[in-house]
C-alpha cells in the first residue's frame, strides 16, 4: 500500500493527537498493520505495522476517551500532555512519511508540529464552548471524540 497524501495525513494525524493523543497512533497503526509497508521493514519504525501494537495503541485510545472525562483529568495543556501529544503526532507522521518512502523526520516535524498546535487550539476551543454553552465539560468532551473518531476514519480510507 502508498500512502496517497503523506503531507496531509501527517498534519492530520498530528491534529488528532492534539485532541486524543493516543487516536494518532492506534490509526496509523491500524492503517500499516493491514497494509504494511516495505519502506517500513528495514526502519526503527516497523513496529507500528504489528497487529499486537495496533491492538495496544486502540486499547489505550479507548481508555483515553474514558478518562478524558473524569474530573480529575489534567489538562492537556500541562508539560506532560504537550509532550506525550507531540510525541504521539511526530510518531504518527513520522510512519507515515517512512512508509511512503519519504524522510521520517519531515514527517515527525509535521506531525509534532500539528500536535502542538492542535492541543492548545482544541484546549481553548473547548473551554470556550463549555463556557459560551453552558454545557457540562464530559459532553463537549464526547463531542470531540466524535469528531477524532470521524476524523480517523476519513485518513484511513485517505490512506
Amino acid at each position: 500500500m502508498k500512502i496517497s497524501k503523506p503531507l496531509w495525513q501527517a498534519i492530520g494525524l498530528g491534529t488528532i493527537a492534539g485532541f486524543r493523543t493516543m487516536s494518532a497512533p492506534a490509526i496509523t497503526s491500524h492503517i500499516l498493520s493491514q497494509h504494511h509497508s516495505k519502506a517500513l521493514e528495514s526502519s526503527p519504525l516497523n513496529f507500528i505495522q504489528s497487529q499486537k501494537v495496533a491492538t495496544a495503541f486502540k486499547l489505550l485510545a479507548v481508555t483515553e476517551f474514558i478518562g478524558d472525562k473524569l474530573p480529575t483529568a489534567p489538562d492537556r495543556i500541562q508539560a506532560a500532555g504537550v509532550v506525550g501529544r507531540t510525541l504521539a503526532g511526530g510518531l504518527a507522521g513520522a510512519s507515515v512519511y517512512k512508509a511512503s518512502g519519504n524522510h521520517a523526520y519531515i514527517g515527525a516535524i509535521l506531525g509534532g508540529s500539528a500536535a502542538i498546535l492542535a492541543t492548545f487550539g482544541s484546549f481553548y476551543l473547548r473551554k470556550s464552548t463549555v463556557k459560551v454553552t453552558k454545557l457540562m465539560d464530559p459532553i463537549i468532551g464526547s463531542i470531540e471524540d466524535a469528531l477524532v473518531v470521524g476524523a480517523s476514519a476519513g485518513l484511513a480510507n485517505a490512506a
